[in-house]
């Protein structure tokens, strides 16, 4: 979910002179992504947008080239170089990793917010991502597979 909104938010911003924050909730609003101010100020810091000025003074939310991989380029790089194996007891998918990398796995994996994740945990090599339930951790666990494959 948040993937899909942060890609519709670049193609918005992209498409659209963009002002303001209330201005791209109608706009994400409009294409069936039921938002709140602190969710799309969220998404604005963790995209990287900056204001740049217009020739009429006002400004608009713009993406630098790096923003627009970046978040998901580090996540893909942390996860598949470190992650060993990965499995599900229940709703909790537990993540193992090289010594030393469950740290920066379990940020990259708070960092990218997914919406199956309530929480997570780390150790040295284990990381403990808690879902809402069994289905979700189910969901959960497919997706890391995808990176690790």
């Amino acid at each position: 979910m948040k993937n899909n909104r942060h890609t519709k938010i670049l193609e918005l911003i992209n498409k659209y002179p963009i002002t303001t924050q209330e201005e791209l909730i109608d706009y994400l609003r409009a294409d069936g992504f039921d938002v709140t101010q602190s969710t799309v100020s969220r998404d604005i810091k963790q995209l990287r947008l900056t204001k740049t000025l217009l020739p009429d003074g006002k400004y608009r939310y713009q993406a630098s080239p790096s923003a627009e991989k970046g978040a998901k380029n580090n996540f893909d790089r942390i996860i598949s170089s470190s992650v060993v194996s990965i499995e599900r007891a229940m709703n909790i998918v537990v993540i193992k990793t090289f010594s030393g990398m469950a740290q920066a796995a379990c940020a990259a994996i708070d960092m990218m917010a997914f919406d199956t994740v309530v929480g997570t945990i780390a150790g040295d090599d284990t990381i403990m991502a808690v879902c809402r339930d069994e289905e979700t951790a189910q969901s959960c666990m497919g997706d890391f597979m995808r990176y690790i494959a």
